[in-house]
């Protein structure tokens, strides 16, 4: 990609591109807009009106910028690429190909089935509870299709109270156990320290967090000592209160600029960001559509953070609110629409309850899409 200046633009780069003078906006976040797959893709990339999208299937030959201005408004500006090279830097990382992950390469979609060894998680507290049904379920999702398989043992729904480490302990380890030796790919789904260590001795392989390694004073270090791919979710709050007084200037730029913040701190700990993945953290302090809904709309910004996107929309109250279902095991629907819409979007990793339904969506889904 050659440098390219601001002052060299196009008489049509100043009508759009120009608001974005340095002298009146901040750090510019691109969002790639004009997605295009397929034989489609590969030649608007050979013929340079394009730009690949990670590691996709996807080319994109448009961007929206954005900006926060001095008086705290946001300010964009749609174009071509070609027109925003004045952003290198920024194309970069929406293009270049991930890297390898937890042994997974990045250029299909991976499902990650979710076993809750809670009695009070939102939408499958008590299924999962004993040991020898949540080992059955699991060895059930990877015959279904799972990639992975996220095993918690703390309830993180709105309102929920912590549980000792003794008892987390005590309800995923035994999992752990069973599904690693059984040839999964286990992922630990928690906040604390211990528990991290323990997965990790147990043969789980991915580390994923709620509160990006800032729950427990020791996680971080656990990451970085032992160099586990790691998933860093945005959370605004903690579980008891998250949804109390949710607040966002911008839903999407402002969890692009706590997940680069919290990739930024890895990194000065000794963690590759290649070995992350980001995940917007639906439902979790976005109480609300308008919190919850432009944030999934303009998912792809945070492919500015150089990272794979981890998208868990399973079951979620905003699906109920929109398609009338107050049951969340009445989402599924809901849930592979809105995991398919992710996907349309450049997400490489869908976090699902219900992996038979995802696993052939996604599977039709693909199929089409590189035709």
């Amino acid at each position: 990609m050659t440098a390219f200046k601001p002052e060299d633009r196009s008489p049509a780069s100043q009508r759009g591109f120009a608001a974005f003078a340095p002298a009146d906006a901040g750090a510019v976040r691109l969002l790639p807009l004009g997605l295009l797959s397929g034989l489609r893709a590969e030649r608007a990339v050979e013929e340079g009106l394009a730009l690949p999208l990670a590691s996709g299937p996807f080319a994109f030959s448009l961007v929206e910028a954005f900006a926060r201005a001095a008086d705290g408004s946001v300010i964009s500006a749609i174009g071509p690429v070609a027109e925003a090279r004045c952003w290198e830097g920024e194309l970069r990382k929406l293009s270049t190909p991930r890297a390898p992950w937890a042994g997974f390469a990045l250029d299909k979609p991976l499902v990650m089935g979710v076993i809750n060894v809670t009695p009070d998680s939102f939408s499958d507290g008590g299924d999962h509870l004993a040991s020898d049904r949540a080992i059955a379920s699991g060895r059930a999702m990877l015959e279904q299709g799972a990639d992975i398989v996220d095993v918690g043992g703390e309830s993180t729904r709105p309102g929920a109270d912590p549980v000792s480490a003794e008892e987390e302990m005590a309800r995923v380890l035994p999992v752990i156990r069973a599904l690693a030796e059984a040839g999964a790919a286990v992922s630990i789904d928690t906040r604390h320290a211990a528990i991290m260590e323990a997965a990790l001795a147990a043969g789980a392989r991915i580390l994923n967090d709620i509160t990006a390694l800032t729950g427990d004073p020791g996680s971080l270090a656990v990451a970085a000592r032992t160099k586990a791919p790691l998933v860093l979710m945005h959370m605004q709050g903690e579980p008891r209160t998250m949804q109390k007084e949710p607040h966002y200037i911008d839903p999407a730029l402002d969890v692009l600029d706590y997940l680069e913040a919290r990739i930024q701190a890895c990194e000065a700990a000794g963690i590759d960001r290649a070995s992350i993945v980001v995940d917007p953290g639906i439902g979790f302090g976005k109480k609300q559509l308008s919190h919850n809904l432009p944030l999934l709309s303009r998912l792809g910004l945070l492919h500015g953070t150089g990272c794979a996107i981890l998208l868990g929309v399973s079951r979620k109250s905003f699906i109920g609110r929109l398609g009338h279902a107050p049951e969340p095991k009445d989402r599924m629907p809901g849930s592979v629409s809105a995991g398919l819409t992710g996907l349309d979007r450049g997400v490489q990793i869908l976090r699902v309850h219900d992996v038979a339904e995802t696993r052939q969506a996604v599977d039709v889904w693909r199929a089409i899409v590189v035709s």
